[in-house]
């Protein structure tokens, strides 16, 4: 099973454009056999087909590292994150896009403390503690009292509405920053540019596409604070 495993994740990275690091198969890997561990006592995740969770886990994480990757390429600001991910849950995508960017430092924000407690078990799993720290919050767009770092880019999945998230998202960023959102389908241009006007945001980019092998449907649109 586990070589089987590393073939299909090692063929779905491929397919997505992502190059993983030597050692990332067997770390990303890892990190999903502890989150089916800790799924069995804690609910995380209803996914539990070890092959359908690399997809729908890890590999639709993954596919958006191109999309944050440009904007982490410089460190972030003193006292700012390069990613925070909103609504984090079990780690997803902060964790495997740590992994695939290892310059990537991350925090990982969720309100239920049984899943930042995975969070931190996971990053561990995943080699990547060091660069990801995982906060128990409720993220209500006021960082200074919450006491969560500005980002130079906000991401989350399957957290919220797009219009809710962009506006709670530029709460969060630094000048120049980006948020990005994960979204089952892409919406059409004119309604990501209204509701990225409503947030204070201009949209960057946004594209469509399948995994891999299930052939489901995903979008990401990108977002950037407009300069005054």
């Amino acid at each position: 099973m586990e070589k089987s495993l590393e073939a299909l994740l090692e063929k779905g990275a491929a397919a997505l454009g992502v190059a993983l690091p030597s050692d990332g198969v067997d770390r990303l890997l890892a990190y999903q056999a502890e989150l089916l561990k800790w799924n069995a006592r804690v609910n995380l995740t209803a996914i539990t087909e070890p092959s359908e969770a690399v997809e729908k886990h890890l590999l639709d994480s993954l596919a958006v590292a191109p999309d944050v990757a440009p904007w982490l390429a410089a460190p972030p600001p003193p006292g700012a994150t390069g990613l925070l991910d909103l609504g984090a849950g079990a780690g997803l995508p902060g964790v495997p896009l740590a992994v695939a960017l290892p310059a990537l430092t991350a925090t990982l924000v969720d309100a239920v403390e049984k899943k930042v407690a995975f969070i931190k078990s996971g990053a561990v799993k995943a080699g990547v503690a060091s660069r990801v720290k995982a906060v128990h919050a409720r993220a209500q767009g006021r960082p200074d009292e919450e006491r969560l770092p500005r980002a130079r880019v906000v991401i989350a999945r399957a957290f919220m509405d797009l219009a809710p998230f962009l506006a709670l998202a530029r709460a969060y960023l630094v000048p120049g920053g980006h948020a990005v959102a994960l979204l089952g389908r892409t919406p059409p241009v004119l309604q990501l540019e209204q509701a990225s006007r409503a947030a204070g945001l201009a949209l960057t980019a946004s594209r469509t596409f399948a995994l891999p092998f299930s052939k489901d449907p995903r979008g990401v649109a990108v977002f950037h604070v407009e300069q005054p």
